[in-house]
């Protein structure tokens, strides 16, 4: 006898290699385990950081470019919070970095404790921040300490945080509005499990409002910062931007939102424009606060003086008009740095050389009869900005590794971290011809440490690989670290100024582009 009844509809959970939706995510349970963690991770940073902090000094006086940003950070301090530049002429970044600067001054006088203060601060908070973001996207205590152990031993972030100079604060809140954005992440993907659970994912085809989202609104205020410290900032805001929208969107396609892509351009597009290019501009306008308020700011009073009143743009205030006429300044000053017009130094670099950091950045050099304890006849000190070679060395495999991983397994971990990395590497390659340094990659390293962390755990294996699998693993990854631990005590004495023999400092420089 045939039944003729129609067959039942096939179970979409056997058309599909994976659930229909995520499975709910239980989130970190050693919540105790992770502070100890941390805390540890953070005290090495500390020790590290602070350890000689005022060493060396040219004569008490600042080294390098802390020349330029350690007397800005002090007239800061005692002349209003503003810079009225008698000296220089020209102020050519934002004031946050000097005025945390000022800070350390404030706290410590005119010294190298005082001028470094504030960066060494910046160094450990960095690092703790590293610790804490790779344990959230990863669910790994393990792998979030052992990126801060690798940042804690790379040259880069090492030496920005013991020089009174603003790279490492622009890193510290790029790095800060990264963590927010994964926080947010996370955030928007309970609320809207959330919503499925309760049956009204399908109420609107263009899927659930959000509402206020702090933590993006959090990342808009430290991009703000980011800008207000360099200007290079603007490169993060159009990165981490397409970032978060990218994960509303896949949020709202993994719950089965029917009109993903027109949910995300309505109705979570319009309020990342908000948090993420609204804020951060009236946030770097607020760095200026002391600027708007003085009399005597570099190009304050320039409607009326150097610009007429009656312009195109007459119906903006003033004081805005002034600043956008003194920033056009800064603008033309940094594009005039190129090498076709003949500005040339000696330990220029460009962005395709950062990677493996193929040309560092020598901060300081003594020699001579005055240099002693090195027990040689002949004694240097140095300090060099260096990434150390056991970490920055494996940059191409690792990103090579973390392309292959977002692109054929679409993991957002290695898409989040690359698109940090790239935020500070890519944008770079547009303007060639303009005088480049190696301290404009440390941004860059934080992202290098997630990155290296991220390729760690997938050699151990995951919580299903075989016991033999995990031993192995385990052993490769120690391993690795020693050599990573042994490269940084290795290069120590030419981060810190350590008296050696020429002997051993020509040792130290490994390649030719290193001298």
């Amino acid at each position: 006898m045939t039944d003729h009844r129609p067959f039942p509809a096939p179970d979409r959970r056997l058309l599909s290699p994976g659930p229909l939706v995520p499975p709910p995510d239980p989130g970190l349970t050693d919540r105790a385990r992770g502070w100890i963690v941390t805390a540890f991770v953070t005290a090495l940073a500390a020790i590290t950081r602070f350890t000689m902090l005022n060493y060396p000094t040219d004569a008490k006086t600042p080294v390098f470019d802390e020349k330029h940003y350690a007397p800005q950070g002090w007239q800061v301090l005692t002349g209003g919070w503003i810079e009225d530049n008698p000296g220089y002429g020209l102020v050519v970044h934002p004031p946050v970095g000097k005025q945390l600067i000022a800070v350390g001054e404030a706290l410590f006088g005119y010294n190298g404790w005082g001028w470094r203060f504030s960066s060494a601060v910046a160094g450990v908070v960095l690092v703790l921040l590293v610790v804490r973001i790779v344990r959230r996207m990863t669910r790994s205590t393990m792998l979030g300490g052992v990126a801060g152990l690798l940042l804690v031993v790379d040259g880069v972030t090492f030496v920005s945080s013991r020089l009174g100079m603003l790279d490492i604060f622009q890193a510290v809140f790029v790095v800060a509005a990264f963590g927010c954005l994964i926080v947010d992440r996370d955030d928007i993907r309970a609320r809207i499990a959330r919503v499925r659970a309760e049956g009204r994912i399908g109420d609107s085809p263009w899927g659930p409002r959000f509402g206020v989202r702090w933590w993006r609104f959090g990342a808009g205020l430290l991009l703000g910062l980011a800008i207000g410290t360099k200007w290079s900032g603007l490169y993060f805001i159009a990165f981490f931007g397409l970032m978060s929208v990218a994960f509303d969107l896949a949020a709202r396609r993994a719950y089965g939102v029917r009109r993903p892509w027109i949910g995300t351009a309505l109705r979570d597009i319009p309020p990342a424009l908000y948090a993420l290019v609204v804020v951060p501009l009236l946030v770097y306008l607020a760095t200026y606060w002391s600027w708007f308020a003085s009399e005597t700011g570099v190009d304050r009073h320039a409607v009326g003086n150097k610009i007429g009143h009656d312009t195109a743009f007459w119906f903006v205030p003033d004081a805005v008009r002034s600043l956008w006429y003194y920033s056009a300044n800064v603008l033309e000053f940094h594009s005039g740095l190129t090498n076709s017009a003949g500005n040339q130094h000696p330990w220029e670099s460009k962005p395709w050389t950062w990677p493996m950091g193929l040309r560092p950045m020598l901060y300081y050099f003594a020699d001579g009869e005055n240099i002693s304890g090195c027990g040689a006849e002949q004694c240097v000190k140095a300090v060099m900005l260096i990434g150390t070679p056991a970490l920055w060395w494996v940059s191409l495999p690792v990103l090579a590794w973390g392309l292959w991983q977002m692109l054929v397994r679409r993991d957002w971990r290695w898409a989040a971290i690359l698109t940090g990395y790239g935020a500070g590497l890519l944008p770079w390659f547009a303007s060639l011809d303009r005088q480049m340094y190696y301290f404009y990659a440390v941004p860059m390293a934080p992202f290098l440490a997630m990155a290296v962390a991220m390729a760690l755990g997938d050699i151990l294996g995951g919580r299903h690989a075989s016991p033999r699998r995990r031993t192995v693993g385990l052993v490769a990854v120690c391993l690795y670290l020693g050599l990573v631990v042994a490269n940084f005590v290795w290069l120590w004495p030419i981060l810190t100024a350590v008296p050696i023999s020429l002997e051993q400092w020509n040792n130290q420089l490994w390649l030719p582009s290193w001298r």
